[in-house]
């Protein structure tokens, strides 16, 4: 299992969530407090990736535990962005070990992260990547169930699925597909975040500033509220920012039968 981190509102740093907190990201990847059924060291892997002024991402990756980047922290001093997403990485057995199997994933438009595991890989989601064009296919970036689903999202953003429907959709057809499955995922854009809450830990913190989702709350703050399990939480820019948590299979059934 892994960890993961969005946020969404003014521009500000992420050394505060990733390094600074006190149950930080970097904290979270040696001392989880709730793994539901994984790991308990997420040493095989990060990222951290956020929208620059020009629109599109940048990213920092490496198949090395955060503690041991000297680069990041410093790195991390010198960004403020309106959108940001961490995370760290536990490996599944008989996965690869590689700076491309790290999140977040990214193309031109969206950062993506998965905290979970596919049951059954990869015979249980043979039927789903079939579907797709051999290229993309190709072109995945490690042979994981998370550079999977990553493709398989990002497949039906390109057909012009809204991203919520995207979202709730992929996490209902790998659900029957692979029952069992751990599907926490982040989507994030430059004016929206959506994260789902399935089968493993997930809270948000509403301020004025901004949004932060996270697999666990960073500090003692009363306002983080836990989300549901097999629900999603979609999150827009805006003054303050609006939130909102729907159950996602209800969202994908209410979307794709119109």
């Amino acid at each position: 299992m892994c960890r993961h981190l969005a946020y969404l509102g003014a521009p500000r740093s992420p050394v505060w969530p990733v390094f600074e907190a006190p149950h930080s990201l970097l904290v979270q990847s040696y001392a989880p407090r709730d793994m539901r059924y994984g790991g308990t060291v997420n040493a095989d892997g990060f990222g951290l990736a956020w929208f620059a002024d020009h629109g599109k991402p940048v990213r920092h990756r490496r198949a090395s535990p955060l503690w041991t980047d000297e680069t990041l922290p410093r790195l991390a001093e010198t960004v403020s962005a309106g959108t940001f997403v961490a995370a760290v990485r536990s490996a599944t057995t008989g996965m690869p070990v590689a700076d491309g199997a790290c999140a977040p994933f990214a193309d031109e438009h969206w950062l993506f992260s998965h905290n979970g595991v596919v049951r059954g890989w990869p015979d249980s989601v043979a039927g789903l990547a079939e579907k797709l064009p051999v290229t993309e296919l190709l072109r995945m970036e490690a042979a994981t169930d998370s550079a999977l689903l990553w493709t398989l999202l990002r497949h039906r953003l390109r057909e012009g699925t809204d991203p919520a429907g995207a979202v709730a959709g992929l996490v209902a057809d790998v659900a029957r597909a692979a029952p069992g499955s751990r599907l926490n995922l982040l989507l994030a854009g430059p004016d929206l975040v959506i994260a789902t809450a399935w089968t493993h830990a997930l809270s948000v913190l509403v301020t004025d500033e901004g949004v932060l989702i996270a697999s666990e709350p960073l500090d003692d703050d009363p306002r983080w509220s836990p989300v549901p399990d097999q629900h999603l939480v979609l999150a827009r820019r805006g003054q303050p920012p609006a939130v909102e948590a729907v159950e996602a299979i209800a969202l994908h059934t209410d979307r794709s039968h119109p």
